[in-house]
């Protein structure tokens, strides 16, 4: 049985890879096309655009590891059925669920695959992209942490300790300095709206250092004119696609423990938990496909029909999490319940097969 093992293994690992490569070279080159539109920003050339891709490619890889891994099980699976080796395994004797188990069997190879992409190779160029991808077209960010960031504007610099959505800031401080490297003036702002091109802070706290001594005011609000907008600001969130699952674990501790909304972020952390059960589900779905519905047609139609499965499979995934952000939905339930539902439809066709 381990000569069918590694036959089945291999003819369904093989489909898989050449499939995820295939995937990830039409993402990248659409991503490449939309990218290329940022080449002249600042010091951000062509060259600087194609390595950007190429260092996000593996976190591409991952988002279309599950249709990759559906795909090529099929096709994998389909070459074996139209030389009608799957009929002659079942007439020699060999059930349906021994056929499932080997198929497993090289699902849990895909299954180490997507781990080590999602935990140890696409968080780390991601950051790294972002990072060189922010510092090449602006020259204002200098340090990032998940305290928040520091950046020079003009001959300030600025810290913000929180960037909320809709072009919102919360606990800014800002530090004008003289020619002379002198502190100026020490503003501290509870609040920032980003409107009409400038900033409008709310809840002002001021410090001026005079050469004769020191004069502090409040105000209840502000224009500040800023070099720094929203789209500078945005490649330097955290976003959960950055992060691993301790790092997103550890994130979400962090963001409780200061009283802000993490549910973004706990959609992430079970995505990524889940994501390598995805992937035996997706496997173990090709096999009631290739014996049942999709036993007498061509390596087209299941392609076809694999591509629909897992464009409703992402569809479902992006849906569910946007609603448990939008409507408090539980991040754990969003996760789960497309694999869930793949998992359930393939147990039905089973039942039919059988």
């Amino acid at each position: 049985m381990r000569v069918l093992d590694r036959y089945i293994g291999v003819s369904v690992i093989v489909s898989i890879l050449i499939t995820l490569l295939i995937l990830v070279v039409l993402v990248g080159f659409v991503t490449l096309m939309d990218e290329l539109g940022a080449a002249g920003t600042g010091d951000y050339t062509t060259s600087d655009v194609f390595y950007y891709v190429l260092l996000i490619l593996p976190r591409r890889a991952y988002e279309v590891f599950p249709m990759a891994v559906l795909l090529g099980s099929l096709v994998g699976l389909g070459s074996l059925a139209s030389n009608s080796e799957l009929i002659a395994m079942r007439a020699a004797g060999v059930s349906l669920a021994r056929i499932i188990g080997s198929v497993l069997k090289a699902g849990m190879l895909a299954m180490l695959v997507v781990v080590v992409i999602g935990e140890a190779i696409a968080p780390n160029t991601e950051q790294y992209a972002e990072r060189m991808r922010a510092s090449k077209m602006s020259q204002q960010i200098t340090l990032k942490s998940k305290y928040g960031f520091w950046a020079r504007d003009g001959g300030s610099f600025v810290n913000i300790r929180q960037i909320l959505p809709g072009s919102q800031l919360k606990d800014i401080y800002i530090y004008e300095f003289s020619e002379e490297r002198e502190l100026l003036v020490s503003t501290y702002a509870e609040f920032a709206q980003y409107a009409d091109e400038h900033w409008l802070l709310r809840g002002i706290q001021q410090t001026r250092f005079l050469k004769n001594g020191v004069e502090s005011r409040q105000l209840d609000e502000a224009t500040w004119e800023s070099l720094l907008n929203p789209n500078i600001l945005n490649v330097v969130v955290v976003r959960p696609t950055m992060l691993p699952v301790w790092g997103l674990y550890q994130y979400i501790d962090f963001m409780h423990e200061n009283g802000q909304e993490a549910t973004i972020y706990e959609v992430a952390f079970w995505g990524k938990v889940i994501m390598p059960l995805v992937t035996l589900v997706m496997v173990f779905l090709a096999v009631p496909f290739v014996f049942g519905v999709l036993r007498s047609v061509g390596i087209g139609q299941r392609i076809f029909a694999g591509s629909l499965l897992g464009l409703a499979f992402f569809l479902l995934n992006k849906v569910l999490g946007h609603m448990a952000v939008v409507y408090s939905l539980n991040p754990l339930f969003a996760a789960a319940v497309p694999g869930l539902l793949f998992l359930g439809l393939g147990f039905w066709f089973v039942r039919r097969i059988h």
